[in-house]
């Protein structure tokens, strides 16, 4: 079935594998929602842990997740789909069986439980896009990568707002959000499993997977990990300007992240089916260029008047937003189609790595290079943007 640049929400949903396993993706985003902005919060909160030791652990606990990614790819080049997606949802209510089981002051149940949400969070990505792939191909694949994503979107965002609003119950209503967040990956886990999708074992057969190197796609995982910073600037590098350094009210950071989560689930599918003109490299070295304008603007943004420059900023993350869709719509529809079938696993997993690993880092150089000043912050991150773009389209 071609898919036009009309919109087709039906076939966008058989594409990524049926009504089921839609609402499998709803429920786990909700309840992932729920519980992932305020792990730190029920580190410090409910188990009564200083906030670096909590911060520590968790980024212990992400980075050791990374290694799982190889197994994951071996495993999915085998012929796994939708039992690699129910088994990353399962390893999350582990996570979460951890952190309530935790006692006040036990530092190691919490570390392996940001272990293994952390474990189930990086093997996600990888099965749910080879379960796509497997269903769908050229356009209708990428736009159906794009839904996926807008759906887990919306998830998060409306989970993280419930939970906002919850938080008023203190430490009861933290456990009660951890509770309600391994009910929901585990009933997602069971809807995904029941799709019961897998690989055609004529098209991921055992010994390919086993003997044949995957693709190596040095340059554009290296890419990758630069690219990948655009997600953790309206997080991180716009409210650490705005309040810090622009001294303007949280107001405005709040305002840019509902901005940016909104435009994200509006615009992701429609922009990426527009986008499919065009090859998948090309898209993604436009989305570098598009957020390497973005630095740009920041950096005019950050040097005008402290009237003007809240404003321009906001402004200016609506093309960081723009680039950040280009990319996501383009940058895993290329690994698809450079990956072959008996690679796919293994090629996404690889991809996986180095966005946890581009995801791990960029925190740490943001904010290293942020009191800098903004010439250092925005004219570091547009050079090496523009530079991986180049080597994407190169």
């Amino acid at each position: 079935m071609a898919l036009t640049t009309t919109i087709q929400p039906r076939s966008l949903v058989r594409a990524f594998g049926g009504p089921r396993y839609a609402v499998a993706l709803a429920v786990d985003a909700l309840g992932t929602g729920l519980l992932r902005p305020f792990l730190l919060l029920y580190g410090v909160m409910v188990l009564h842990l200083s906030a670096p030791v909590t911060g520590t652990a968790m980024t212990v606990g992400v980075a050791m997740g990374l290694g799982c990614m190889p197994v994951v790819g071996r495993w999915l080049d085998r012929g796994a789909r939708s039992t690699a997606v129910a088994a990353s949802m399962l390893v999350r209510v582990l996570g979460v069986a951890l952190l309530l089981a935790a006692p006040a002051g036990c530092v190691w149940l919490f570390a392996a439980a940001a272990l293994f949400l952390g474990m189930g969070n990086q093997a996600w990505p990888a099965a749910h896009a080879a379960l796509v792939a497997t269903l769908a191909h050229g356009r209708e694949r990428d736009a159906a990568l794009a839904a996926g994503r807008s759906l887990r979107n919306a998830g998060l965002g409306l989970g993280a707002l419930l939970a906002a609003a919850c938080l008023t119950g203190g430490t009861a209503a933290l456990q009660a959000l951890a509770a309600v967040t391994g009910l929901s990956c585990l009933a997602a886990a069971v809807l995904a499993w029941s799709v019961q999708v897998h690989a055609d074992p004529a098209t991921a057969p055992a010994r390919s997977a086993e003997g044949e190197p995957a693709p190596r796609m040095r340059t554009l995982l290296a890419a990758n990990v630069v690219y990948v910073f655009c997600l953790n600037v309206p997080e991180i590098a716009l409210p650490l300007i705005l309040v810090s350094q622009l001294h303007a009210s949280p107001v405005w950071s709040a305002a840019v992240f509902v901005a940016n989560t909104v435009l994200v689930v509006t615009l992701q599918v429609p922009v990426t089916v527009l986008m499919s003109r065009i090859p998948c490299r090309t898209a993604l070295a436009l989305a570098g260029v598009v957020l390497t304008v973005s630095y740009l603007g920041f950096l005019v943004a950050a040097l005008l008047g402290s009237g003007w420059a809240a404003p321009a900023v906001a402004a200016v993350s609506v093309v960081c937003t723009l680039g950040e869709i280009i990319y996501a719509g383009s940058a895993t529809a290329l690994v698809t189609a450079l990956a072959p079938a008996h690679a796919l696993g293994r090629a996404l997993a690889r991809f996986q790595l180095s966005t946890g690993f581009g995801l791990a880092v960029s925190p740490a150089v943001i904010t290293g290079l942020a009191p800098q000043g903004p010439a250092v912050l925005w004219g570091t991150l547009a050079a090496a943007t523009l530079l991986s773009a180049s080597a994407v389209a190169r």
